[in-house]
């Protein structure tokens, strides 16, 4: 299941907002530096290749809409989620064998399993070398996101090509390799910023709506995306087998998808004819009222904050990424 292609804006109008994002990028920038060459370049050939940095931004806004100021331990929270997603894609991308990432060649095809499993291990490395100076509880939520993330993938891996894989099944494997850093992001966010126990935990709650809508969106464009906007092929996952929304919400109602699903390589022809059984099946609108519903629950958490132009810009951009898919 590719993560992050589902677009939403990685930029801000507000200058405080750009300016913190750009002390991420130097962060990251100066933690993928190694006295190894080749581990600096597999490193930031993934992370520089044009990612939306929207783990990063969601945990900025969140920080400032629950109040906080001083932009130091904020920085380094966002740029460590950013080094766990950046080093769970180089993984990613070894176990599907995929050949692209972000529209260019991924690091595995380009470098090799063995460079690029090491390059990943390198990258969770320098994220959990930003956390060592937090207290116990801030690396004790960045791990359990990377915990969290190892099971998902594992998990997606048993029910990859599998029919029995259910909605509950599907919906697991993203809270735990999706939603999870959303979450976890959020919840260090509200904390950094001095908020209380109810609102740490409904700015946690926040977050894992926010992924979820996030990885709804994205397999749903997925069918009936452009594949130069969301920088994948269109039915990548259909192709490998991975379980998405759409497919999985056709396996019992549809023989040409569940055998398509099961193919161990299936050709063009055939991923077409289920792509386009998908989109006529009427199960597509099932997929948008789901991720509406967690968008919404996402919209009204926020409301515990009081109003600001960040909290606002977290509800935009739930409403952008819906926006994709009406």
């Amino acid at each position: 299941m590719l993560k992050a292609s589902a677009s939403v804006p990685s930029r801000a109008a507000d200058p405080s907002l750009a300016q913190a994002l750009d002390l991420v990028e130097a962060r990251l920038k100066e933690r993928l530096t190694s006295r190894e060459e080749l581990l600096t370049e597999i490193s930031s050939y993934l992370v520089d290749s044009g990612g939306k940095r929207v783990r990063p931004l969601v945990t900025l806004m969140m920080f400032r809409a629950c109040g906080g100021t001083g932009l130091d331990d904020i920085v380094d929270v966002a740029a460590a989620l950013e080094l766990i997603h950046s080093a769970t894609l180089l993984h990613d991308d070894i176990i599907d064998k995929r050949e692209q990432r972000r529209g260019k060649q991924s690091a595995y095809h380009g470098y090799g399993l063995a460079k690029t499993l090491v390059t990943g291990d390198f990258v969770f490395s320098k994220a959990f070398q930003l956390c060592a100076r937090f207290e116990e509880r801030l690396i004790n939520w960045a791990a359990e996101a990377c915990i969290m993330l190892t099971e998902g993938e594992v998990m997606q891996a048993r029910f990859r090509k599998n029919p029995a894989v259910t909605v509950p099944d599907y919906l697991e494997i993203i809270h735990r390799k999706t939603a999870s850093i959303f979450e976890q992001g959020a919840r260090t966010a509200a904390y950094l910023a001095g908020s209380s126990q109810r609102i740490v935990d409904g700015m946690a709650a926040c977050g894992f709506h926010l992924g979820m809508t996030f990885q709804i969106v994205d397999d749903l464009l997925g069918v009936v995306g452009e594949s130069e906007r969301t920088g994948k092929p269109v039915g990548l996952d259909l192709r490998d087998g991975n379980p998405s929304l759409p497919s999985v919400l056709s396996l019992n109602r549809d023989p040409v998808v569940a055998r398509v699903f099961q193919m161990a390589q299936p050709s063009e022809a055939d991923v077409e004819e289920a792509l386009t059984s998908i989109r006529g099946s009427g199960v597509l609108d099932e997929v948008r009222r789901l991720a509406a519903e967690h968008g919404q629950r996402g919209r009204l958490g926020m409301q515990q904050l009081p109003p600001s132009a960040d909290r606002e810009q977290l509800i935009a951009m739930i409403d952008q990424l819906l926006s994709r898919v009406d």
